[in-house]
């Protein structure tokens, strides 16, 4: 599989992400909504460095995820501080005890939207 292909498999997995996430949201589940609004900015990460640089890489530790994308040239290092806002809630949202806020939940659908956006315009170029 060539790496547009892959970039592309990434960017629909950031549409299912982000549909889940939008319905978790819409049922009230905001950890769940949260948690798939962090898998879809990652794998947007991935179809954007798989774009901009031809890799992209696979770490359980998604810290070097932001600095990755910066390290992708302009449209990446643009991007990169919304993936990093989007990432200080995956702890929170996937591990911890205590629930995100719904409006944290809200804003982490609309970080990986603005990403899903972003790896979609840089895709089609």
């Amino acid at each position: 599989m060539g790496v547009a292909q892959t970039a592309q498999l990434h960017l629909e997995k950031v549409e299912e992400f982000l549909a889940a996430a939008r319905i978790d949201l819409a049922a009230g589940h905001v950890n769940a909504a949260t948690s798939n609004a962090v898998i879809a900015g990652i794998n947007a990460k991935d179809a954007v460095c798989l774009k901009l640089t031809g890799v992209t890489s696979k770490s359980d530790d998604h810290r070097g995820a932001v600095a990755e994308l910066r390290s992708a040239g302009e449209s990446g290092a643009n991007l990169a501080p919304v993936l990093a806002r989007l990432l200080g809630l995956k702890t929170r949202s996937q591990y911890q005890t205590t629930s995100v806020a719904r409006s944290d939940a809200v804003k982490a659908i609309e970080w990986a939207a603005r990403l899903h956006e972003s790896a979609d315009d840089i895709l089609r170029a």
